[in-house]
């Protein structure tokens, strides 16, 4: 059994706190971008098996696939409350498990693909939770992550250097992370990036490896 980073609780925390009010924080940005992008990533997904990291509140359920099997999960109990209540005021069909990403609890290669949107930011250990996504992801599967990362403008990156320890105890999202090179040592490779705006949003596409036979 994998015991608990202290990282990890200090962030479960955070993200039961602002539950009850994060659709509400998020809501201009969500109508204004994040809707069109998360339409974009589902448009990327492949295979029927799916498994969706970082559920949160149930942003994405609008854009599940039809006909597909989907597993979602997130670490706080707070927000996969809100998820369920979501999916049953929606009709989803969804198998909701509480769980941290960066221990999963399936078999190596059950899933065709792996989708998250802005869960990277927030995973305290995050090649190790790239690493759990490679291992759960079938030989060849795909894997879409809608991410902001640190910017490549020096002067931009200072300044979200410089804000993200604020930004990390109000939100408990990192904003300079590089998410691409985290996904690239974890084993996974990556096929194409896309970038949304600014050059900090990303979609990034990549692929597990095929298993030797």
């Amino acid at each position: 059994m994998t015991t608990e980073s202290n990282d990890t609780k200090v962030t479960k925390r955070r993200y039961d706190r602002i539950a009850r009010v994060y659709d509400f924080m998020e809501g201009l940005i969500e109508r204004s971008r994040y809707s069109k992008w998360r339409e974009i990533l589902w448009s990327k997904v492949e295979g029927s098996n799916i498994l969706e990291v970082g559920v949160g509140t149930g942003k994405n359920f609008s854009y599940y696939p039809k006909n597909s099997q989907i597993t979602a999960i997130d670490f706080s109990d707070e927000m996969l409350k809100r998820a369920q209540g979501k999916a049953s005021q929606q009709k989803i069909k969804v198998n909701l498990r509480q769980m941290d990403v960066q221990a999963l609890e399936f078999e190596d290669n059950t899933f065709d693909s792996v989708v998250a949107s802005f869960v990277f930011c927030s995973v305290p250990n995050p090649i190790r939770g790239l690493t759990e996504i490679e291992r759960v992801c079938k030989s060849k599967g795909k894997v879409v992550l809608l991410e902001h990362v640190l910017s490549g403008n020096p002067v931009l990156a200072w300044l979200m250097n410089l804000a993200n320890p604020l930004v990390v105890r109000i939100m408990g999202a990192n904003i300079n992370r590089r998410t691409v090179e985290n996904v690239i040592k974890s084993g996974l490779v990556v096929e194409q990036i896309t970038g949304l705006a600014t050059n900090i949003f990303k979609l990034i596409e990549a692929r597990k490896k095929q298993l030797s036979s």
